[in-house]
């Protein structure tokens, strides 16, 4: 099997990758966060981890790909009032990333998949993609696998009809991974103590705390009828589709600015990767 994890290669392997025509760097990126008296606060970077580095394996035969380690901090200041939560704010956020893409564009690596597995984290890594890849010019691609195929995910749910927040398919993926991290005896308290006064598709921007969700448990969704076997098939979905955006070319053309007042206007197609 070709080694794709960053953590675990020495510089000159990493090196040799960057070098190769369309070297791909995916970085995972989720929180530590509250998942409930059940899940683990680190859920959501090992779920995005775990997706990438399976992923990653499926296309290294044909595509040079190394996947960082994942990114631990995250947007989750709504989690804070149940302990457990580390946040950053969005400058915090956008400069670490920053630095990131800077040093992969300084390696040789000449494009970035960032695989999220926290909702909080959309909307920055959204604005913050499009900022970063015009400044270095390299192609990067932000997504979030439990947002893709979601019909063909919902065939694997059983009782939630799509992940929520340490629910069904969240505590399946880490019954998965690391089952010795899951509280199993206490799903039912989990899931017992959800009360959800507040309807979050009211309309309107505001911030949430997540207490005003589910103040007692922490918890959306029911996590009782998680099982390690549908949490591979979560897994192997995501890997599958993720494989298909690395695959889809029209993704990965180079950023071009389509004016400025040096250049004047420039054409709209982006220009193929290194």
């Amino acid at each position: 099997m070709i080694e794709v994890e960053w953590s675990r290669m020495t510089a000159p392997d990493l090196r040799a990758i960057a070098m190769q025509k369309n070297a791909l760097a995916i970085l995972p990126i989720g929180s530590l966060e509250q998942h409930g008296p059940h899940l683990p606060v680190v859920t959501d970077t090992a779920s995005a981890s775990e997706a990438a580095i399976r992923a990653a394996r499926r296309v290294a035969a044909e595509t040079p790909v190394a996947v960082l380690p994942g990114l631990w901090l995250g947007m989750s200041e709504h989690h804070i009032p149940f302990g457990g939560t580390i946040s950053v704010d969005y400058e915090t956020m956008n400069k670490v990333l920053r630095c990131i893409v800077r040093s992969l564009k300084a390696l040789g690596f000449a494009r970035l998949m960032i695989v999220n597995g926290h909702g909080g984290n959309v909307e920055p890594l959204a604005v913050s993609v499009r900022e970063l890849a015009v400044e270095f010019e390299i192609p990067i691609v932000s997504c979030l696998p439990w947002g893709l195929a979601r019909e063909e995910a919902l065939k694997i749910f059983e009782v939630d009809k799509r992940s929520q927040h340490a629910c069904e398919g969240e505590a399946s993926v880490m019954l998965a991974i690391t089952p010795e991290t899951v509280r199993s005896d206490r799903f039912e308290q989990a899931f017992a103590e959800q009360t959800h006064p507040l309807n979050p598709q009211l309309g309107g921007a505001r911030f949430y705390s997540f207490a005003e969700y589910a103040p007692l448990s922490g918890t959306w969704g029911d996590p009782r009828s998680a099982t390690a076997e549908k949490g591979e098939r979560f897994l192997d979905l995501q890997a599958s589709e993720l494989l298909k955006l690395i695959q889809l070319p029209a993704l990965w053309t180079k950023p071009d600015p389509v004016w400025t007042p040096e250049r004047g206007l420039q054409s709209t197609e982006g220009r193929p990767g290194k």
